[in-house]
């Protein structure tokens, strides 16, 4: 467990587990939006980004007397021109969790995007949801061990100064948030029937209100995930978590606490498979 478990400190986690970052409290947590002013670096961005766009246009816009050859209504593209990288994503499922990845580099990577999203969902809060999600990626050699230690981390006493009920539920009229979404992955080491993966992450972590004192904020990290093949899947060992890296922040305007919840509403979370 951290020095505080959260606050300026910022993580939940033990020892060997995923961190959950978690917000400082500003004293205005939902003010009016204030868009911040944009710096002429970004005006010359702004202003680079269109005399690209100008160019592009002029480039489509070329019109050679002498076609070079067939048009798109003559050799439309295949579907797989389009479709995403990568093998086909698995197709088993253990409690809404992909499973069944390649001993391969690439299902090594699908792994540990997937269990990132899973360990930094808002069902590690629920004692029943973290359990069957700990149950789901964890090694038989390490399960026991990974579990106690959430449970640790995951405590009444956290869930308390969260704002949350002890089922890990906001309060009424507020919106609980805990996302994690993989941004790209990279294998450190792979050798036989064990891997290591780093998993860069963005994360949205809060409660909306108008009276939350930890509204939704977004923060960037990178999980090291240790797996092993126990012969059918990839499995997780133990997981560590630092920041970054984090890129500068857009000129977006901060959108309200309404907007914030409405949005978690009504776009459902994915699971990750690369």
């Amino acid at each position: 467990m951290t020095e505080d478990q959260y606050g300026a400190g910022g993580s939940v986690g033990g020892t060997g587990q995923t961190r959950t970052r978690l917000p400082d409290s500003p004293s205005d947590p939902y003010g009016t939006p204030r868009r911040p002013a944009r710096s002429s670096r970004g005006l010359v961005t702004v202003v680079g980004v269109v005399v690209l766009l100008i160019a592009a246009i002029a480039f489509a816009n070329q019109n050679d007397d002498t076609p070079s050859g067939p048009t798109d209504t003559e050799n439309p593209p295949t579907a797989s021109s389009t479709a995403p990288s990568g093998v086909r994503p698995v197709d088993g499922k253990n409690g809404g969790i992909p499973t069944g990845f390649a001993q391969t580099e690439q299902g090594a990577q699908s792994a540990a995007a997937n269990y990132a999203v899973v360990l930094g969902s808002d069902g590690m809060f629920n004692t029943a949801q973290r359990h069957a999600i700990v149950g789901a990626v964890a090694d038989d050699s390490t399960r026991e061990k990974l579990q106690a230690g959430f449970d640790a981390d995951y405590s009444a006493d956290l869930l308390s100064q969260i704002g949350l009920t002890k089922d890990g539920l906001a309060p009424a009229g507020a919106t609980f948030v805990s996302r994690t979404v993989p941004a790209g992955t990279k294998v450190q080491n792979l050798s036989g029937d064990a891997a290591a993966v780093d998993v860069w992450c963005i994360g949205m972590f809060g409660l909306t209100g108008e009276k939350s004192i930890r509204p939704v904020t977004s923060s960037w990290f990178t999980i090291s995930m240790t797996l092993k093949w126990n012969g059918a899947d990839w499995k997780v060992i133990e997981t560590a978590q630092k920041d970054g890296p984090t890129p500068v922040t857009g000129d977006n305007p901060v959108s309200t606490s309404d907007e914030i919840a409405g949005a978690v509403e009504q776009y459902g979370g994915f699971t990750y498979a690369r």
